[in-house]
């Protein structure tokens, strides 16, 4: 079956709306930024999508024994306080923060901004654009990001207050905040 995009939007589109757009073509990845525009990417190469599913199964090991929160993987959207649905390609949230939510809400795009997020940028992106919606995570809840360029072997580091730190590919990645404890060598999950 082939899906094609329905490029006739409402210049502003309601929750119900968007999220019928997505229904309708779901073979698309589909955010929405706080101005309301629909921004479509195609699916992750499959050397990045194996790295990403790695990073989401070490995140849900360490979460498994430290019961923090919930992890997300990629295919999760967020509606975030200025309106934007995003998905990061890993989060997680805390029970604190998720458990209270209406079960209703959960089966929406919640309205909740994950506490930890990972974004993993390949050639095929924009680095300066997921630089921006790491800050946006930020800025809208998150306490602490990480951005993987994957293919220059980079990382930088999201936290409170706007702070952005570059952390060297090759050195274990630590958690802090709502991952304390958690570590993860990133050239250990490139090798598989």
């Amino acid at each position: 079956m082939v899906h094609r995009l329905n490029a006739e939007l409402p210049s502003e589109l309601t929750e119900e709306e968007f999220l019928k757009f997505c229904v309708d073509n779901r073979d698309l990845r589909i955010e929405k930024d706080d101005q309301g525009n629909v921004v479509t990417s195609f699916p992750a190469y499959s050397e990045i999508g194996r790295f990403n599913a790695s990073l989401t199964a070490e995140l849900g090991m360490w979460n498994k024994g430290s019961k923090a929160g919930y992890v997300f993987d990629s295919s999760t959207g967020f509606t975030l306080p200025n309106s934007a649905v995003r998905s990061p390609d890993v989060s997680l949230i805390l029970k604190d923060k998720w458990e209270p939510l209406p079960k209703a809400e959960k089966k929406k795009f919640a309205h909740v901004c994950p506490d930890f997020v990972i974004e993993i940028a390949s050639a095929s992106d924009n680095l300066k654009q997921v630089q921006s919606k790491m800050n946006e995570w930020i800025s809208q809840g998150a306490s602490l990001g990480w951005l993987i360029d994957f293919d220059n072997q980079r990382v930088w580091i999201y936290s409170t207050g706007g702070n952005t730190s570059e952390h060297p590919f090759d050195q274990p990645l630590k958690g802090a905040g709502p991952i304390n404890g958690f570590a993860v060598s990133l050239p250990e999950i490139m090798k598989g």
